[in-house]
């Protein structure tokens, strides 16, 4: 709304003159064209960013001289029974606690990867699947990963 000021303009023999000027503030600036804007930059952009979301096409090298990888891995399986004869299984051969470290050892000498999976029985308490990865670890074992059941998995 335009604002009306009176200005002096200091005239001679004490009469002063005023007139009146008219002048516009510009201090109230209209938002909404800008948030409309917007808002429609926003729609744009959220629906053309997932159809811009894809992946590199990379054709990948051949290798005429490269080595399947066919090292096996290793299962050690704590069973229920575990608690009353102190037996694992590695691959399905029962061993004695007590000499697992020396058998993981010995398979463990020409694998350049050092890994071994833990499966426990669910009735196996934490300090006895402790207990056998501290004998694999003591064996030169240097990973062990323990392999757990997804919900409604058989």
């Amino acid at each position: 709304m335009p604002k009306v000021q009176a200005i002096d303009t200091g005239g001679s023999g004490g009469r002063s003159r005023r007139s009146r000027r008219v002048a516009s503030t510009l201090a109230e600036i209209n938002v909404v064209p800008l948030v409309d804007v917007m808002l429609v930059l926003l729609i744009i952009f959220m629906v053309t960013a997932p159809m811009m979301q894809r992946g590199f096409d990379v054709n990948l090298p051949t290798a005429r001289r490269s080595q399947a990888i066919n090292e096996e891995r290793v299962y050690v399986t704590v069973p229920l029974s575990f608690r009353s004869d102190r037996t694992v299984q590695i691959d399905n051969h029962p061993i004695r606690l007590d000499v697992l470290n020396e058998r993981v050892r010995q398979m463990m000498q020409d694998k350049p990867d050092r890994q071994v999976f833990l499966r426990g029985d669910g009735g196996i308490t934490m300090q006895e699947l402790l207990d056998v990865m501290d004998k694999l670890k003591e064996g030169g074992v240097e990973k062990v990963g323990i392999i757990a059941k997804l919900p409604g998995e058989r």
